[in-house]
Order: structure tokens, then C-alpha cells, then sequence
């Protein structure tokens, strides 16, 4: 056992304390590098969130513009169902009309058959 403690020198616990140190400030050097590297994503983590937000408010005033457009669209169709309507109405009339006078031009044909009926007689 004590020839293991006489080769632990001095000199040698002083290499191994410096060895030692050096491996700790290497290590601090590779954690200050790594804070940094933490530090630039986070900005880049706030750079895109910044962008997801922008793209967020684009895309909802494009699907307000599509809304208004399709209120316009509805506004329009209403407009076709309300000529639509008047054209039926028109329609109506008119095969009401065509009744009338069919029935008219029926009956005066009737009449003027009997007429011919009883001048012959």
C-alpha cells in the first residue's frame, strides 16, 4: 500500500487537479455555447410564432372576404328567386288567360254550330 501512495506525488495530484479544472472549463465553455445555441432558437422560435400569427390573421380576413362573398352570392340568388317568382306569376296569368279564351273561343264555336244546327232544320 505504500507504494501506491509514494507514487502520488506532488507534482502528480497537481497535473490531476489541473487535468481537472481544465475539464470543468472546457465543460463551462461547452454550456455557454449551448446557452447560446438555446438562445438563438428561442429567437427563431419567436420569429415563427410571430409568422404562425401573421398567417393566422391573413387566412381570417381571406375567409371574411369568402363570407362576404358568399353573402353577395346569397343576395344575388335571392334576387333570381324573387324574378323566378314574378315569371311564375306571369305564367299563372297567362295560362289563366289562355283558360279564359279557350273556353270562350269553345263556347262561341258551340253556339255558332247550334246556330248552324237550327238553320237547318
Amino acid at each position: 500500500m505504500e507504494a501506491m501512495r509514494q507514487s502520488w506525488s506532488d507534482d502528480r495530484l497537481d497535473h490531476l487537479n489541473r487535468r481537472v479544472d481544465e475539464g470543468f472549463e472546457q465543460m463551462d465553455r461547452r454550456f455557454e455555447q449551448m446557452d447560446r445555441r438555446f438562445e438563438q432558437m428561442d429567437k427563431r422560435f419567436e420569429e415563427m410564432d410571430r409568422r404562425f400569427e401573421e398567417m393566422d390573421r391573413r387566412f381570417e380576413q381571406r375567409f371574411e372576404q369568402i363570407d362576404q362573398r358568399f353573402e353577395q352570392i346569397d343576395k344575388r340568388f335571392e334576387q333570381i328567386d324573387k324574378r323566378f317568382e314574378r315569371l311564375e306569376d306571369r305564367f299563372d296569368r297567362l295560362q289563366t288567360t289562355m283558360t279564359v279564351v279557350a273556353g270562350s273561343l269553345a263556347s262561341s264555336m258551340l253556339l255558332a254550330f247550334g246556330g248552324v244546327v237550327a238553320t237547318q232544320l
